[in-house]
């Protein structure tokens, strides 16, 4: 599947993968608004074998497919205290 990712200007280390690029009609009314203006950061074709930074390719597969987007959230080991 190709996915195409954006970053979040409002909120550090936060991305949301998508499976079509700029089409944000479909998530939750409330998401774009704690996202805030997305940034595209890059597209790429998504297996369950491709390694990802800071996601399992699989979940990410499975979000797509099931709720038509991921939302990639920084790790609460890597929040400043």
């Amino acid at each position: 599947m190709h996915c195409f990712v954006y970053r979040s200007r409002k909120k550090r280390d936060t991305y949301l993968y998508l499976p079509a690029q700029d089409e944000f009609s479909s998530l939750p009314p409330g998401l774009m608004k704690v996202f805030g203006e997305p940034d595209f950061a890059l597209d790429f074709e998504l297996t369950p074998q491709r390694k990802l930074a800071a996601a399992d390719a699989k979940q990410v597969l499975k979000s797509l497919e099931a709720q038509g987007y991921y939302l990639q959230m920084p790790c609460e080991n890597d929040l400043p205290v």
